[in-house]
């Protein structure tokens, strides 16, 4: 194993569009959304990219326009900057160091030289609203140092702060807290919901705020799905609010129009709720947008809405509640069980995408191409059921053919399998479901792959199972009378000593398929499928299977769960050599001999390699490039 060089990781894109609300532009041409360390600029007509303002150092926590300019922007991040831009050229106008990490950002047009931001200071979970002045300078990059503290143990959620009545005051919610903070007098009134655990009071919570933009109104949403209205909360004990209900789950954003005339809800219904006159009685909903809704926003004209949803998407809503654009991030699902694979004819990174779909992402465009319904049955979002998941799936003969399986079970013995076999169709430039095989195995499947020689005109799939079966499965002529038409069938089923099917490939040549069974690795030839010989190191079950390419076609990779990797030669049927190294990811490159080992540890490691550091798991991750097999 030889490290050549140094591996340079590079972001080609699908950072979280749903982390923060979407902004419009003045004139409503344009949406503003987060994108980790960036901010994109879209068209709200084309759903084009058109910008993409690059900067900042850290995560973007907030963008506002900028009140006093509307061809200006102002973001936030946790670099402790606040940069102001240019969004029509896409140029950064100047940057202002505060030096503290800043989770969201707010502007008030009676605030001409501050903005307002959230911060945390010493106890990781207390935060303040404060706000900075922005000094006026020649300079590209400014100091600004001079805080004043408005609000103390607030939400770090931007959704948690809402400015009311055209600046006069602030509201902010917290737990079971609502407090609210008076610019001109300079007081800060609080009031509080029961917090007691009887059923009437369990879910008090409030989870998100919105001010109404010209009367002291302020709405709240709370964990049970209500949303309370308050007026008179300049006063302690005359204040009073109403209670609307309709969300039978928790309210996650709230916005009023921009006259005011209209109070917009959303949660994990995927329903939009339009309260006009915020009145029980009054109300339109915008229904099936497909995911939780995360974020709702309203353009300075009026004139347009924006959901964000949990499945990374942006959905652009006219006022009469219809959408008229979609900006559809990458999804990314809490279980990839199909892992990541490369679209032949596209180069799109697929993966499962939202439930019983695979996604189609280009990484060259930072954009989804499209998803593609596998399960093709209308998702239940209920916590209690037991969902059909999309568990694996392979392309083969270079794109042609797309093979995906899908399982639910509700019982141990309740087991529900099926397989299926999509043809790509040059017509609609998109896969077409050709062969459906209900109960493929009789146990779960545990790994699929084709034959892609060139030599081998009909196309070859084989499926491996815990049911101790491996099962060759071939493209068939099944026309009739009526049309012509080919469909899939069982070619050959093999087997060894009953021991579980745990991992299946195919040589370069096609010649050659590997199949595991547990800790012991079969050698069968795929002309008469007859078993040629066998590998068996007693190193623990195999966890994945690879044969080396071009001039180091005779040889075979087996990565093992007790952590050894392993290294057969196959014109002598024996061990080449084995090292310890707990491989979690092993993928061939097509275009060369190289293959690539990704292990993961929470101690370092004797062979080289080229780390970098994962934040989400604590732990280590080693690329190792296995450039030379011997």
């Amino acid at each position: 194993m030889v490290e050549e060089e140094s591996v340079r990781v590079v972001r080609c894109g699908g950072s979280e569009l749903n982390f923060r609300r979407a902004v419009f532009s003045a004139d409503s041409k344009y949406i503003f959304c987060v994108s980790g360390d960036f901010v994109k600029v879209h068209s709200t007509a084309t759903e084009e990219c058109v910008h993409i303002l690059q900067g900042h150092r850290n995560l973007v926590t907030g963008i506002q326009l900028n009140p006093n300019n509307h061809l200006q922007l102002y973001s936030c991040s946790f670099d402790g900057t606040v940069k102001l831009w240019d969004y029509v050229d896409g140029i950064l106008i100047k940057t202002f160091v505060v030096g503290l990490k800043l989770h969201a950002l707010f502007t008030l047009p009676s605030a001409e030289d501050s903005v307002f931001v959230i911060i945390n200071k010493e106890k990781p979970d207390v935060f303040q609203l404060v706000s900075v002045k922005l000094p006026k300078s020649s300079s590209q990059e400014i100091e600004a140092k001079e805080l004043s503290f408005v609000l103390d143990y607030i939400n770090q959620s931007p959704k948690c702060i809402a400015f009311g009545n055209e600046g006069e005051y602030v509201a902010a919610v917290r737990d079971f807290y609502l407090s609210v903070y008076f610019f001109k007098k300079k007081t800060t009134s609080r009031f509080t919901l029961s917090s007691s655990r009887n059923k009437k009071h369990a879910k008090n919570n409030f989870t998100c705020v919105a001010c109404h933009p010209k009367e002291d109104c302020i709405a709240t949403g709370h964990k049970d799905g209500k949303i309370r209205l308050w007026r008179n909360f300049d006063d302690d004990k005359k204040y009073t609010y109403t209670c609307l209900h309709w969300h039978h789950d928790m309210v996650m954003d709230l916005a009023f129009s921009v006259t005011g005339t209209s109070l917009l809800s959303g949660g994990r219904e995927s329903v939009l709720v339009e309260w006009r006159d915020a009145t029980e009685k009054n109300k339109e909903f915008l229904p099936r947008l497909g995911a939780t809704i995360e974020h709702i926003s309203v353009s300075p004209a009026g004139d347009l809405f924006c959901t964000s949803h949990s499945d990374n998407k942006i959905i652009v809503i006219h006022r009469n509640l219809e959408a008229s654009a979609v900006i559809q991030g990458l999804v990314k699902d809490s279980n990839i069980f199909t892992g990541l694979m490369v679209d032949p004819r596209t180069k799109a990174l697929v993966l499962n995408g939202k439930p019983g779909h695979l996604q189609f992402y280009s990484l060259q465009h930072d954009k989804q191409l499209y998803n593609l319904d596998i399960i093709q049955q209308e998702y239940i979002n209920d916590y209690g059921l037991i969902q059909i998941e999309l568990t694996k799936a392979a392309f083969g003969c270079y794109g042609n053919w797309l093979a995906t399986v899908e399982q639910r079970q509700e019982k141990e013995t309740e087991l529900e399998l099926q397989m299926k076999l999509w043809m790509y169709n040059k017509k609609t430039q998109g896969f077409v479901l050709n062969t459906k095989v209900n109960m493929p195995h009789e146990d779960h499947i545990t790994a699929l792959c084709f034959c892609n020689a060139e030599k081998f005109e009909n196309p070859t799939l084989v499926t491996s199972s815990k049911d101790g079966h491996f099962k060759v499965w071939i493209l068939t002529d099944d026309s009739d009378i009526y049309k012509k038409a080919v469909g899939w069938t069982c070619d050959f089923v093999g087997s060894y000593h009953k021991y579980q099917a745990t991992n299946c490939c195919f040589s370069e040549d096609g010649s050659l398929l590997a199949v595991s069974f547990e800790e012991i690795v079969t050698i069968w030839d795929s002309e008469t499928w007859e078993l040629k010989c066998t590998f068996c190191q007693r190193a623990g079950k195999i966890r994945h299977l690879c044969f080396g390419r071009l001039t180091c076609s005779k040889y075979l990779l087996g990565a093992t769960e007790n952590g050894i990797l392993c290294c057969w030669n196959l014109l002598s049927c024996a061990l080449e050599w084995s090292a310890k190294l707990n491989v979690r990811v092993m993928e061939p490159d097509p275009n060369s001999e190289n293959i690539a080992a990704i292990s993961r540890s929470s101690v370092g490691s004797d062979c080289k390699y080229t780390p970098y550091f994962d934040n989400t798991s604590k732990s280590l991750t080693k690329i190792f490039f296995l450039t030379s097999l011997i």
